[in-house]
């Protein structure tokens, strides 16, 4: 009996070619599309899980609060760490870490490693990184001791054991001995690094004293409480703790700190205050929906057409009843169908998933997946859904073609029934409603990203060069040799850029009151010629300038909003008022219009600059768009005669400031790519429809074609009742889309307003679609010639 229930399934999914493609490739690409969401969004929920001990690992974090804000912070102050071990019974250890770039030279081969780490000797004790050489309890333990990963231990070794061998580090060449080699660090771990050096060679070698240091922050730490300790516990005797230990110097520098314990599984998605690296629980949701929505629409699919076919499968079911067949045993025949069909689709599936996979690693920006079936649960998890979706898929198609009464079937009474043409209505309600809202966010989307990008920054960052010359001494030289090639427009040197990090300094500028005001402001060290270089325009007082010698020691520039923070209601107001900022005092010269100085993603905050000539390590070099190669030969060629030593690299500003909104574009791509499909779904579903609809209303084309209606006529006569159902679903979508774009949005500090038409474009899109769809079907069937369709009358 499965046999031939199986038999029939295939013989009428072969009859019905159309129908069955249509279904099948609906079904095919809606899963596809949802095992990509799956494999995406449990990839970005397995950050950091891989760690045995990751629900007693807690990354401290801190705010900051001074007289004038507060400041919310994942770094932590060097001392922190050793002293809270020391104090607190429950913690059992602590690791902090420190990213750094460096210079790594071995004979020829020499690169600067822009992604190293600092990091305790307990590093492998927390974590589970794997060292497949080296002993874990002492790799990290004496200073200048380095751990390569494989990758990176190839570059300078080969195939050869680095055990024990040397290296040279930083441009002084200080030699570190190679004591282990770990795997490449997962990419779903929100830690990474090329190689990792013992924090010991910070605190004892490169900065000596820094773990007493109590009000620098710059560590990222991690405490390992032991089994059975309460998070909230080891939180409430912090306050005692800094008390203990530093409330003098918090009461003398009025900055007080608050302690908090972030798990390791939050920081990914969660925690607000960054990382190495970041994602976004908002997006795992909306991506979680989207798939919903894409399988939803593909079942819709199946539903509808089944459904829709169910006149013609009438006179079937009737012979069957007649000749004893029970309303179960029809109705698993029926559900068996959509099973047979939804494991065809299936295997559809695992082969196009196998191929656009390398794709969808690529558009997602990470390898979320190395092949479908490297996790063999995957593939199980994908069988099970698609025999579940032809199971509840096929169940109400079952039951309505197994409940038809043999009688009125085989006396030719029977036709559709007025519940099932509204139920296939409400459902291309939903599917088109779904569509439409996902067109909503695809515009949205799109203009927030084209508004970020092409945002006026408050400073010219076009063709502009950056080198890093990371304090070498022949970095003035080299500055002055690029400044007379041809190509060459200007140079200026700088601590920071925008888009890139800077320093945080505890300050004491003059407020309004006359009282000099403590806060904590980011802080460029700048030459000269920078903010004219960069563009930056002055609204009160003058810009650095080499008329005024004391300029290098005593004048500070701020921007409009530090103005704000030290309470002027104009930025005249604060010239000539008086600062301290690490050692230094004087004056503030100017005020600078506010620059979007990081992602507009967040409010700008006050920054000061002031000169400093020894902490310059990058020059921005903007160079004339034409011979632009030859230009970038030159400035080479300048870099390898005065800095021989270290491997020549560079980045356009433009480039380095867009991929701050790397993971909001990526987003973007992702979006944009899972509503088409969700829209195509939904045609191939209305297609079929339309297929079906014109078929059985041949006759009745035929009639008013004979009594004289125009091809066009007939077309609005078929494509109308559609039309109105589209109508519906715009206005549906319409709030639901704005709603959670506008959710989507509250992420931006500085984001567009949705206007008016974008509703209208997705409902006008949506409208042509449909039309483009039904049209296809309704100018074939208006074209056909009458004489046919009205032969058996």
């Amino acid at each position: 009996m499965i046999r031939n229930y199986i038999k029939i399934a295939l013989r009428n999914l072969w009859r019905h070619r159309s129908f069955s493609f249509i279904n099948i490739t609906g079904l095919s690409i809606g899963i596809t599309a949802c095992f990509f969401i799956f494999i995406y969004v449990a990839f970005e929920l397995s950050y950091d899980n891989f760690h045995t001990k990751a629900d007693r690992i807690y990354r401290l974090v801190t705010d900051i609060k001074t007289p004038s804000e507060t400041i919310n912070t994942s770094s932590t102050s060097w001392a922190f760490a050793p002293n809270i071990k020391a104090d607190l019974p429950e913690v059992e250890a602590f690791v902090r870490t420190s990213g750094g770039s460096f210079l790594v030279r071995r004979g020829d081969v020499k690169f600067q490693e822009e992604n190293s780490m600092f990091a305790d000797s307990t590093f492998f004790k927390v974590f589970d990184f794997k060292l497949v050489k080296g002993d874990p309890r002492t790799v990290l333990t004496a200073p200048a001791t380095i751990v390569f990963t494989e990758s990176t231990a190839k570059k300078y070794f080969g195939s050869a054991d680095p055990i024990g061998k040397t290296v040279l580090i930083t441009g002084d060449a200080v030699p570190a001995t190679v004591t282990g080699v770990m795997r490449d660090f997962p990419g779903n771990s929100q830690i990474k690094a090329d190689m990792i050096i013992s924090m010991t060679s910070l605190t004892q070698k490169f900065n000596k004293g820094i773990d007493g240091q109590w009000g620098n922050f710059g560590a990222t730490t991690y405490l390992l409480l032991k089994p059975g300790t309460s998070p909230k516990a080891v939180e409430a005797k912090m306050p005692a703790f800094l008390q203990n230990r530093d409330g003098d110097g918090m009461k003398k520098s009025q900055m007080f700190y608050r302690l908090m314990l972030e798990p390791l599984k939050y920081t990914y998605l969660y925690s607000k205050r960054g990382g190495q690296e970041v994602g976004s629980i908002s997006n795992v949701y909306i991506f979680s929906i989207v798939a919903i929505f894409i399988l939803l629409i593909a079942c819709i699919n199946f539903v509808n057409l089944t459904t829709a076919r169910s006149v013609e499968r009438a006179k079937e079911v009737g012979i069957r009843k007649v000749v004893g067949a029970e309303k179960s045993q029809l109705a698993g025949q029926f559900i068996g169908e959509s099973v047979v069909l939804c494991i065809i689709a299936f295997l559809l599936t695992l082969g196009i998933a196998a191929l656009l996979l390398p794709a969808f690693n690529q558009l997602a920006g990470k390898t979320v997946s190395t092949g479908i079936f490297s996790n063999w649960y995957y593939v199980v998890i994908l069988f099970v859904t698609s025999i579940c979706i032809g199971l509840f898929a096929g169940l109400y198609p079952a039951l309505v073609l197994s409940s038809f009464k043999p009688v009125m079937v085989l006396k030719g009474r029977f036709s559709g029934s007025r519940k099932g043409g509204i139920l296939r209505k409400t459902l291309v309600v939903a599917q088109f409603s779904i569509s439409i809202a996902l067109i909503i966010g695809t515009i949205v989307v799109y203009n927030q990203m084209s508004f970020m990008q092409n945002r006026d920054l408050g400073f010219n960052k076009e063709q502009m060069l950056v080198l890093n010359t990371n304090s070498d001494p022949a970095k003035e030289s080299l500055k002055n040799a690029i400044s007379s090639i041809p190509g060459v427009v200007s140079t200026a040197s700088a601590s920071s850029i925008p888009g890139g990090g800077n320093n945080g300094a505890y300050s004491e500028i003059e407020n309004k009151m006359g009282d000099l005001q403590i806060a904590n402001l980011d802080l460029y060290f700048v030459d000269y010629d920078y903010v004219n270089q960069f563009k930056i325009k002055m609204v009160a007082g003058r810009s650095f300038s080499r008329e005024f010698g004391t300029d290098t020691a005593q004048a500070m520039l701020i921007n409009e909003a530090a103005v704000k923070l030290f309470g002027y209601s104009s930025p005249k107001d604060a010239i000539g008022r008086r600062f301290k900022q690490w050692g230094r005092e004087g004056k503030i010269v100017g005020v600078m219009k506010d620059f979007h100085f990081r992602s507009l993603q967040e409010v700008i905050k006050p920054l000061t600059m002031r000169i400093e000539l020894h902490s310059l390590d990058l020059i921005t070099v903007k160079v004339s768009p034409k011979n632009l190669n030859s230009t970038l030969a030159q400035i080479e060629g300048k870099w390898k005669q005065f800095i021989p030593n270290r491997p020549y690299s560079f980045y356009f500003l433009d480039e380095f400031f867009d991929r701050q909104y790397r993971s909001e574009q990526r987003f973007g791509k992702l979006f944009f790519n899972f509503a088409v499909l969700a829209i195509f779904i939904s045609c191939l579903g209305l297609l079929g429809l339309a297929s079906y609809s014109t078929l059985q209303r041949t006759r009745e084309i035929g009639i008013r074609k004979v009594l004289g209606a125009s091809v066009p006529g007939i077309v609005n006569l078929l494509s109308f009742d559609f039309l109105k159902l589209i109508v519906i679903s715009c206005i549906i979508a319409m709030p639901v889309g704005w709603y959670f774009m506008h959710q989507w949005l509250k992420d931006f500090a500085y984001r567009i307003d949705i206007q008016w038409w974008v509703f209208v474009l997705a409902g006008v899109l949506a409208v042509l679609v449909a039309v483009a769809t039904i049209s296809f079907q309704a100018i074939k069937a208006a074209l056909s010639n009458p004489v046919k369709s009205l032969r058996s009358e």
